[in-house]
């Protein structure tokens, strides 16, 4: 609540406002049909919200590897959290849950990025990854966390090619 006064009463634009483009464009990317339609990733609200986290992670794993977003990088969490406390009360939750729930997504997100980076860092780590994957997200059938890994992997490549301010824009091709 006092963000929002601050925003609406406030005369400095609000920072987080910059990374707005990354932030569609990592739903964008996070609902593009692939991660479903044969693709692993169970097409509920829950396969849903793991999409968009592991985007978000992919993304905050390649901010930082570039100094100058680590800053942004906090302010992607930002609106991250703002987009799924949206998500949440409209799907009900009341103020008195909202916060403890909030507060979970942020360290779901966290521990996400932290499982991502070990399986795509690590050499030979495609069962690293494949194994985080099958822990945090919602998969169908069979082979589903080969099929996301896959992808995972390469979107992490593509990003890693992105020269910084193309990324800022939401340009993630």
């Amino acid at each position: 609540m006092k963000r929002l006064f601050a925003r609406l009463f406030s005369s400095r634009p609000d920072p987080a406002e910059e990374l707005r483009p990354l932030w569609h464009a990592i739903v964008r990317e996070a609902r593009d049909p692939a991660w479903y339609e044969g693709g692993g990733i169970a097409d509920t609200i829950e396969g849903r919200f793991d999409a968009v986290t592991l985007v978000t992670a992919l993304v905050m794993i390649r901010m930082d590897r570039d100094p100058p977003l680590h800053e942004r990088s906090a302010r992607l969490t930002e609106l991250f959290v703002s987009d799924m406390e949206g998500q949440l009360r409209e799907g009900g939750v009341g103020d008195l849950v909202v916060g403890k729930k909030v507060g979970m997504l942020v360290g779901t997100l966290a521990g996400r990025i932290d499982a991502y980076r070990e399986g795509l860092e690590k050499e030979g780590g495609n069962a690293t990854l494949e194994d985080a994957i099958e822990r945090n997200v919602t998969l169908e059938g069979k082979r589903a966390a080969t099929k996301v890994a896959v992808r995972t992997r390469e979107l992490h490549d593509r990003l890693a090619r992105l020269d910084s301010r193309k990324l800022l824009e939401g340009d993630l091709t």
